[in-house]
């Protein structure tokens, strides 16, 4: 096989993952505290031999995670939580703890704070947040601190990774823990809800881009299949 297929494939490829990236964005535009993701292309070259040209290929295999914050909506939730600047909230999840950004929260059946998922939410202690039972009213102060019936029972923890390199993505909206620590001047919203940063016109754009681009390697890859056939049945008339 011919190197242009090779690197022609590997281009391809990365358009692929970039397809389904895009794909997952746009299927997220309205998921809370979601994230924008890109793929990040490098170019690998390899010299075919001294005096020969350089073979170049595409590298996929980097993701961006946009951490730009999203616009805040009003719910009037009890437990609906939102972060105004930077930072996140911290769960217990099977894998251990994670970050979010996502404040959807509700009381489980043992009057434990939890988000969606049934994940555990953390006070900065790292520990679970419990209510009391019969609590009629909760306020949630912008420093997090949390009162059941006027009385303080806890302070729902925020935290942030100071080396945001270490920031891993895990999928959904759940990012690595590793190294994450309090935020001080945190300012936390009782009764909002962060929307996704995702860009529905912009991610939509960006799919024409990607889905013209892959068009445009299927076509080459198949002139040079045909122009490969048609040297072998040259070659053996």
């Amino acid at each position: 096989m011919d190197n242009a297929i090779y690197a022609a494939l590997t281009r391809q490829s990365g358009l692929m993952r970039e397809m389904r990236t895009v794909a997952n964005n746009m299927a997220n535009s309205a998921t809370t505290g979601f994230r924008r993701e890109g793929v990040v292309f490098s170019e690998h070259m390899t010299s075919l031999g001294q005096g020969t040209e350089t073979l170049s290929m595409a590298n996929a295999r980097g993701r961006e995670v946009d951490l730009t914050p999203g616009s805040l909506t009003t719910t009037g939730g009890r437990f609906d939580l939102a972060l105004e600047r930077d930072g996140f909230f911290m769960v217990q999840t099977p894998q251990g703890n994670r970050l979010t950004r996502a404040g959807a929260f509700m009381l489980s059946a043992e009057g434990e704070l939890v988000n969606a998922d049934g994940h555990r939410v953390l006070d900065d202690g790292e520990a679970p947040i419990a209510l009391p039972p019969g609590t009629r009213s909760i306020g949630v102060g912008t420093d997090g601190t949390i009162s059941a019936d006027g009385q303080p029972v806890g302070r729902v923890g925020v935290f942030d990774q100071p080396d945001r390199s270490r920031l891993t993505h895990e999928g959904g909206t759940l990012f690595s823990a590793e190294g994450a620590a309090p935020v001080q001047d945190a300012v936390v919203r009782q009764g909002f809800l962060e929307e996704s940063n995702v860009n529905p016109v912009l991610e939509i754009a960006r799919m024409i881009e990607v889905q013209r681009a892959y068009e445009l390697g299927q076509s080459f890859l198949d002139g040079e299949d045909q122009r490969i056939r048609s040297a072998i049945t040259a070659t053996t008339r």
